[in-house]
């Protein structure tokens, strides 16, 4: 805690009142922001969750009241339609984890209803799951009486690559495609293919240079693309609390603080690797920090994978996001 110096009271003059005035105003501003990009914990996605086993697969959706498009979203490999939801007594199995129930919080926030479907195995693939799930998504919106609504897709990394193939399948108003270039080098892009983001980390500079190329590809046939970088940043003490539900200040002050005493952060609370080939489990066993729920563990994965900013789905983006799926929704 910062302990505040007693200094004698002074006598503030207009020009000086108007300095402290503008540097409230200013952290204000700040506090605010942050709130907004981190997110409120205390929402939950798991009010009005339902949950459906379906042709070998298992759906989770939500439907907001005046609902103004559908929102697909498949997930990354070793992912599952329960990453985007919170834990309730509808769905026991579901996790939230913190990059993905943020993105579905900003959705429904938003009045898009959402559904997610887990892949059959470990990754996407195509051909007859590529024509289940859209059956899957084709039966949900005439089921739930949305069928004159706008739909879009947003696929990260294996779920990237399975929504650019199934956007040519079906009718999408827009696509968001995460950590991942598609897979056009390998079908025939056909006309009317819609409107193409691309949200991705620069320092994976292999993927960077094929988007690149695929960007391209999809300029000259007319199709609208656009990019969105996402650079790593630095942890701080209070990052993990900030963002995932649940785990309190103390032990994100504790887990930074053992981070940098291990040299996985460098002096700046830079990542030094990404959080798959940091050893940080096995430090908090040795350390003997119990976490309170096992979850956190693939929790705190999620972000500080996404603070090293090469491979992870990532919330950090959803105005650009949001806004390319609104401006293409008329």
């Amino acid at each position: 805690m910062w302990k505040r110096e007693r200094r004698p009271k002074k006598t503030f003059h207009g020009e000086q009142r108007c300095r402290w005035i503008s540097l409230a105003l200013v952290s204000l501003s700040f506090t605010i922001c942050m709130v907004y990009i981190f997110g409120i914990k205390s929402k939950s996605v798991a009010s009005r969750t339902s949950v459906e086993f379906m042709n070998g697969t298992d759906l989770i959706w939500q439907i907001p009241d005046s609902p103004k498009a559908v929102l697909f979203i498949a997930h990354g490999c070793n992912g599952r339609a329960a990453n985007f939801w919170d834990k309730s007594p509808g769905c026991p199995n579901c996790v939230g984890l913190p990059e993905d129930r943020t993105i579905v919080l900003r959705a429904l926030d938003q009045k898009f209803a959402v559904l997610t479907i887990s892949s059959i195995r470990k990754c996407w693939s195509f051909g007859k799951e590529l024509q289940n799930v859209k059956w899957i998504i084709k039966w949900w919106i005439e089921k739930n009486k949305l069928d004159k609504l706008p739909v879009v897709g947003l696929g990260a990394s294996s779920g990237g690559y399975f929504i650019s193939a199934l956007a040519a399948e079906m009718q999408f108003s827009s696509i968001v495609l995460m950590i991942a270039e598609g897979v056009f080098g390998s079908m025939g892009v056909p006309v009317g293919y819609p409107p193409t983001l691309f949200v991705h980390m620069p320092k994976d500079h292999r993927r960077m240079k094929l988007i690149e190329v695929n960007m391209d590809l999809l300029r000259e046939k007319g199709i609208r693309v656009k990019e969105v970088r996402c650079m790593e940043f630095p942890l701080t003490p209070e990052f993990l609390s900030d963002r995932v539900q649940g785990l309190d200040l103390a032990l994100s002050i504790k887990l930074f603080e053992l981070f940098r005493e291990k040299g996985f952060i460098d002096e700046k609370g830079y990542m030094r690797n990404d959080g798959r080939a940091t050893r940080w489990k096995q430090a908090l066993k040795e350390r003997g920090v119990i976490l309170e729920k096992h979850e956190f563990l693939d929790h705190i994965q999620e972000e500080l994978n996404l603070a090293y900013g090469y491979h992870e789905m990532t919330s950090l983006q959803l105005d650009d996001i949001f806004n390319w799926f609104t401006v293409h929704m008329s």
